[in-house]
């Protein structure tokens, strides 16, 4: 259950990021559509959530989007859940302990806007750490106890027979660069990171070696979005409309990498490391986002674009021992086809001629 002082400080942290503002582009008569993000600040792996306001996708299906960095899913789920937001990013590792415990409230994850598997383990080049298993009694670093690797790399440890709550040490050693440089100076034996987060480190020039992912890995970790169930009804064409939006610019960065950072930039050109030229700072991008682009497509064989598979759900469920009769209203996939109502190649065109 969320506790009153986690519901206090959610509400605090999305007074602050509504305060903080966001980019809001064109007419003022279009709706204006708050979607809570679960992490602190801007970054490369968000790029599918955020460049269709700067492609006009948004503007196309009559509404702009204000994105508000909350600090952590819990808070994004707050914001969802209390109103304050139209839609919120989710991830499962949060949310299934919610609705095991039957603490689960009105919001329903609609979209799946990355799939698994997206997080590695790293080791310095020169580590003596060959495999998951050797890190039983080892140091991990992890971005924030807030992060998505967090709980996910648990679960496979768990699954490999390891403790992970007894038999490994866990650090938080800050996101990006800063995650780099502690294992570049063995603050930690490990860092247990995600894709693009490993992409700004490869990009920052620090060096590592990712540990051969465990022989049947487990489908788990996407990443969702979700609203409230009356939104379903009331605001039908506008979750329609973002996820279209979303559907748009993943087929649109998987066109064209190149230009979707370049649309990244204009939107966020704080994101360019400090300094850099700006072939530099779409440089940046592409290495942060090479592998997670990959994981915009659902890996099942004639699955729509965003739709949802629940047998992640109940494969995680299963591997942290909770007991959930059933996923009714956790999860929809009655909006995927309207969704995915688009010309998908003429969204490649469009990348391949962007300027």
């Amino acid at each position: 259950m969320i506790t009153r002082r986690a519901w206090l400080a959610a509400s605090a942290a999305f007074a602050a990021a509504a305060a903080i503002g966001a980019r809001i582009a064109s007419a003022q008569s279009a709706r204006t559509l708050k979607v809570a993000i679960g992490q602190k600040t801007i970054a490369p792996n968000l790029v599918n959530l955020l460049i269709g306001e700067g492609l006009g996708y948004n503007a196309a299906e009559g509404f702009k989007a204000q994105f508000l960095m909350v600090g952590g899913v819990s808070n994004a789920q707050v914001a969802v859940d209390k109103g304050d937001v139209d839609i919120a990013t989710g991830v499962p590792s949060f949310a299934l302990p919610i609705l095991a415990r039957g603490d689960w409230g009105k919001a329903t994850h609609f979209y799946q806007y990355t799939y698994p598997y997206k997080w590695d383990v790293a080791v310095k080049p020169d580590s003596t750490l060959k495999s998951y298993e050797e890190l039983k009694g080892r140091n991990i670093g992890v971005s924030d106890f807030a992060g998505t690797e967090f709980p996910v790399t648990k679960n496979v440890l768990r699954n490999l027979g390891i403790d992970p709550d007894r038999d490994v040490k866990w650090t938080a050693v800050g996101s990006g660069v800063s995650a780099g440089v502690a294992l570049q100076r063995g603050a930690i034996d490990a860092l247990a990171y995600y894709d693009t987060g490993f992409g700004q480190i490869e990009g920052a020039g620090i060096d590592f070696r990712l540990l051969p992912l465990p022989k049947d890995l487990p489908m788990v970790g996407g990443q969702f979005l979700m609203a409230l169930r009356d939104r379903f009804v009331k605001d039908r064409e506008l979750l329609i409309g973002y996820g279209r939006s979303v559907a748009k610019a993943s087929v649109f960065l998987a066109a064209s990498p190149r230009a979707g950072a370049r649309a990244f930039l204009k939107m966020y050109p704080e994101a360019a490391p400090r300094g850099s030229s700006e072939e530099d700072a779409v440089k940046s991008v592409l290495v942060a986002t090479a592998r997670r682009i990959k994981l915009y497509e659902p890996p099942y064989q004639g699955a729509k674009l965003g739709s949802i598979n629940p047998e992640e759900f109940r494969i995680e469920a299963q591997m942290n021992a909770m007991k959930i009769a059933s996923f009714d209203g956790f999860y929809s996939n009655e909006l995927i086809d309207e969704i995915n109502r688009f010309d998908r190649e003429e969204i490649k065109r469009q990348a391949r001629s962007h300027a």
